[in-house]
C-alpha cells in the first residue's frame, strides 16, 4: 500500500468527531508510513505548566517568562513521556528528524539543555502522543474524520493554543462546517 506521506501535515478533526478526546484537536503529524503514523496533539493544555513538569522530573527552570508555559497532552499513547517538538532540530539524543527545521525529540538532554537555559527557539512540550496502526489513518482520513493540511510552524510556535484550530482551517481555503459528513460516491 502507498503511503500518504503526511509527515509534517496538520491532521484536523472534522467539526463532527464524536471521539471527545480527539473533538477540535489539531494534531502535527510527525512520522507516516507503511508501518503507520504519530503525532503530537497541540492545542489541548494538559493542566501542567512547564515549571512543574521540571519540577516533577527534578530539573531547575531558570526563572524567566517560560516558567508558565504550558504542557500540552499530546495523545492517550505514553501519556507519562515527555515528548518536545521544537526548531531548530539541532542534534539531540533521541530525535525524529522531521523537516530541516522541525524534530521531535524524546530524550532527557533536550530538557536538561532547557533548564540551562539553552533551550531551543521555538518548543512545544507534551505529555503523550496520538498513534495509529498501519492504513488506520488512512480509514479515518477516508472516513470523514480528519482534515489534512501542510503544516505552518507558526500556528504551532507562535499562536496560543485556542487560536490553532481556527488558523489551521483557515488554510484550507474554504469552510468545513459546510462539508457532508455522508460517506459516499459521486
Amino acid at each position: 500500500m502507498e503511503s500518504l506521506a503526511l509527515s509534517n501535515h496538520f491532521l484536523i478533526a472534522m467539526p463532527n468527531m464524536a471521539d471527545p478526546m480527539f473533538a477540535r484537536s489539531l494534531v502535527y503529524l510527525c512520522e507516516h508510513g507503511e508501518h503507520g503514523a504519530m503525532g503530537i496533539i497541540i492545542n489541548k493544555p494538559s493542566g501542567i505548566a512547564m515549571v512543574q513538569l521540571f519540577e516533577q522530573i527534578d530539573l531547575p527552570l531558570p526563572d524567566d517568562e517560560h516558567r508558565a508555559d504550558t504542557v500540552y497532552f499530546g495523545g492517550p499513547v505514553q501519556p507519562d513521556r515527555g515528548f518536545v517538538l521544537h526548531m531548530p532540530s539541532a542534534n539531540w539524543q533521541s530525535s525524529l528528524v522531521i523537516n530541516e527545521h522541525i524534530a521531535l525529540t524524546t530524550s532527557k538532554d533536550v530538557l536538561i539543555a532547557v533548564s540551562e537555559g539553552q533551550r531551543p527557539t521555538n518548543l512545544l512540550i507534551s505529555l503523550g502522543y496520538a498513534g495509529w496502526t498501519a492504513g488506520q489513518l488512512e480509514d479515518e482520513i477516508a472516513n470523514n474524520g480528519w482534515l489534512t493540511v501542510s503544516a505552518q510552524p507558526d500556528i504551532i510556535f507562535k499562536l496560543p493554543y485556542e487560536e490553532r484550530y481556527d488558523a489551521a482551517m483557515s488554510l484550507l481555503g474554504f469552510d468545513p462546517t459546510t462539508l457532508s459528513t455522508d460517506i459516499g460516491h459521486a
